[in-house]
């Protein structure tokens, strides 16, 4: 009769390896139970566990001395045995019995005494495990801090420094040695950014020097061949690619800056509206269907930045549905303190992997480079950037009927007040 165990399944199928196959794989699931079950402790649990252990045995160590000198000299003129001479010859009933009842004393009063100790040592195990849970959180504090604040550090603030007080200890040292780090890493962000920013303007310079000579060049008298004229028309085509990329690359140095110059009250609303209404043009072409959901949303921040970014965002969802799709915008209040913006574009199925890339400088889902007029592959970065510093995210997800998700989140504006308002 066949059994239905994996085993005997195995078996049959593989005779030769069938049972070691099971084995291996009763024993993987085994280990992962066993793993869930017996999570890996922290480092507090583990120095509780060491501090209790040392208080426990110190108290252990202190209960047995104190035992020991009881024993000797609090209760040691009980007489041990009823056969000394002083209990005379023959022994002197009387004084047998009172040392009979001196011995049964010194059994109860020792009883009594190895009751208590183990009372008082069940009761130093749960204090010394209370203090060893605050000792050890007394002693990983500074590591909490520390932890604390370069979870909160990144690209955007990268000025911001430990600065750890106290005695230079180890970890004051170790808190030190972050701080330089973080100097090390500005400095580089810094330059890397101030490099982005001096080589674009730099290089605007001779882009319009070209188009000067292409201006130059077509406005001859007598005319210009038909050929020259189709090479200026690719020229300028192509100045104009580069402007834009230049464009792209001052803002996004501009946005991971961190820095903004305005902190207005920024309404998102007519932003989406009016770049909506700019790509009409391209909306219609494609045979878009749009769809809008927009709520009276404002946020804190850099007007030009935002506007970017927004446009961005729905540069990036026309010029990449396909002729014929939709193209859905939410903006709403999450909560009193947070903004939404979502736009919804149709397409085939995308892999989450290559989704989670987007927003990387250049990276698209089917070219690693530039190299197309689709695009220079800055636009989720610069989103990204702009949204970070406004301490807000940008968040990619493959749609399960195919397509993109752009969500951005940000920190709404603070309502002002009815007496500021008049």
């Amino acid at each position: 009769m066949p059994c239905h165990t994996p085993v005997t399944v195995l078996c049959r199928c593989y005779p030769h390896y069938g049972i070691v196959v099971a084995v291996n794989i009763r024993r993987t699931q085994a280990q992962s139970i066993l793993r869930a079950l017996r999570p890996q402790p922290t480092v507090r649990w583990r120095l509780t566990l060491l501090y209790s252990g040392l208080f426990l045995f110190c108290s252990a160590g202190l209960l047995a001395i104190t035992y020991w000198l009881f024993t000797r000299y609090a209760i040691g003129y009980y007489p041990p045995k009823p056969n000394l001479p002083l209990f005379g010859n023959p022994p002197n009933p009387a004084i047998v019995a009172f040392a009979n009842a001196l011995n049964n004393r010194r059994a109860v009063d020792l009883h009594r005494l190895q009751i208590g100790y183990a009372v008082a040592l069940a009761a130093m195990a749960l204090v010394s495990g209370v203090l060893g849970w605050l000792v050890a959180g007394r002693v990983l504090a500074p590591l909490r801090t520390i932890t604390a604040t370069a979870e909160r550090i990144s690209g955007t603030n990268l000025s911001e420094r430990l600065a750890m007080t106290g005695p230079r200890d180890e970890l004051r040292l170790l808190a030190d040695t972050i701080d330089r780090l973080l100097e090390r890493l500005e400095v580089a962000f810094d330059a890397e950014r101030r490099f982005v920013a001096n080589a674009s303007h730099e290089l605007r310079t001779p882009l319009a020097m070209m188009r000067t000579t292409l201006d130059v060049a077509i406005a001859k008298p007598g005319g210009v061949p038909e050929q020259t004229r189709a090479l200026d028309s690719e020229l300028r085509l192509d100045l104009d690619q580069a402007d834009g990329l230049l464009e792209s690359f001052l803002t996004l140095a501009r946005a991971q800056n961190g820095h903004l110059d305005e902190h207005n009250r920024v309404a998102l609303e007519p932003i989406v509206t009016a770049a909506l209404t700019a790509r009409d043009g391209e909306i219609a072409a494609k045979e878009l269907t749009t769809e809008t959901h927009l709520a009276a949303v404002a946020v804190a921040g850099s007007a030009t930045l935002l506007t970017r970014m927004v446009e961005n965002v729905i540069d990036n969802a026309v010029r990449h549905t396909q002729p014929g799709g939709s193209i859905e915008l939410t903006l709403a209040a999450l909560h009193s303190d947070q903004a939404r913006l979502i736009v919804d574009s149709s397409g085939p199925m995308l892999e989450e992997s290559a989704v989670a890339q987007l927003a990387q400088p250049f990276k698209r889902l089917h070219q690693d480079r530039v190299g197309s007029h689709n695009g220079h592959g800055l636009g989720l970065s610069i989103v990204a950037a702009v949204a970070a510093a406004h301490d807000g995210s940008l968040d990619l997800y493959a749609r399960a009927e195919g397509g993109l998700r752009v969500q951005i989140t940000l920190p709404a504006a603070i309502p002002q007040p009815a007496a500021a308002i008049a």
